[in-house]
């Protein structure tokens, strides 16, 4: 399989890294501080600047994710004529492990799932972290 970044602007390939690099962070130190975090996105502006996007459903105090990544996608797509680039982070389990999942889509066309594996250390508290992998995405606010 081709990589996304075959067929990629230079400028998309700069956004999606940047957003990853701006996404990962804060859920490593929700993970390692907190155990867990809430779904939330970051979004890039037409004119370059990032800021973090998160969702209220308005179903109490811990809504299930599904309803927050889907109330954060559709306040992105009202935006998505004036963003470049979004990534939608949500806690994950995939087969038989938890890990940290960012979908990353650009207004040009790549939509990319990175996956960053954990596992919740027991005795000393905190968070050990896998390698990142990545697969081709469908695309949810530039659908």
């Amino acid at each position: 399989m081709d990589s996304w970044r075959d067929s990629a602007s230079q400028q998309a390939q700069a956004d999606l890294d940047g957003l990853l690099n701006a996404a990962l962070p804060f859920a490593q130190q929700m993970l390692d501080q907190r155990g867990e975090f809430f779904p939330y996105g970051v979004a890039l502006t037409a004119s370059g600047e990032a800021h973090m996007v998160a969702g209220n459903p308005g179903r109490g105090e811990r809504p299930a994710s599904e309803y927050v990544l889907r109330t954060i996608v559709e306040g992105l797509r009202r935006q998505r004529d004036d963003l470049r680039a979004v990534a939608l982070v949500a806690d994950v389990r995939v087969s038989d492990f938890d890990a940290v999942r960012v979908e990353l889509e650009h207004s040009e066309g790549p939509s990319v799932a990175v996956f960053l594996p954990y596992t919740k250390k027991r005795l000393r508290g905190g968070v050990a972290f896998g390698n990142l992998t990545a697969t081709i995405a469908t695309p949810t606010v530039w659908s």
